[in-house]
């Protein structure tokens, strides 16, 4: 699979940017900004809202909400950012069709992710491939693991993610979910 190289200089209108936010974190937060640079405007579809309460899925969609919420709000990104909260529905190749019948109407999508470029591309959208940030130390996955095992974890997370993780109790949730607590 390739991935279409998409001019710079073509700015776009309306770009979906799909993400579990399981945290949020500063990766998330650099796709952001550089998307900001490329579209008017983006939809941050916060993706398996239906799930909560589990190692990979542990914070719910409204704390997600509130999370993304809270941080547009800071940085002044309120006016060009809209938050979905979407469920999944288990059928890759319908999955833009989903978001389309979901979403207003968009001209890109915006990911890293392999699969997820696939599907835009599939469905007949450009697709943006935003640089990744700091992955292989600030990922959801590890943060996560790291909190579980009571390593360092808030210096991937931007300040006021970390006051809302800890209201909502995150970190003992995880332990707890992990079977460590």
């Amino acid at each position: 699979m390739a991935v279409v190289k998409v001019k710079e200089e073509k700015k776009y209108k309306r770009g979906v940017m799909p993400g579990r936010f399981q945290p949020l974190h500063h990766g998330h937060l650099h796709v952001v900004e550089w998307a900001l640079q490329r579209v008017e405007k983006i939809l941050l579809v916060i993706g398996s809202a239906q799930d909560s309460f589990s190692f990979k899925n542990p914070l719910t969609a409204g704390e997600r909400y509130e999370i993304l919420e809270r941080v547009i709000e800071k940085r002044g990104w309120k006016q060009r950012i809209d938050i979905v909260p979407v469920m999944d529905i288990n059928s890759n190749k319908q999955w833009v069709k989903y978001l389309e019948m979901l979403l207003p109407r968009f001209d890109v999508g915006i990911s890293g992710n392999p699969l997820v470029q696939l599907l835009f591309l599939d469905s007949g959208y450009d697709v943006l491939e935003p640089p990744m940030y700091r992955r292989e130390e600030c990922s959801g996955t590890i943060i996560r693991r790291r909190i579980v095992e009571g390593k360092e974890w808030r210096n991937c997370v931007p300040e006021e993610t970390i006051e809302l993780l800890e209201q909502f109790g995150f970190p003992e949730r995880l332990k707890r979910l992990a079977g460590g607590g």
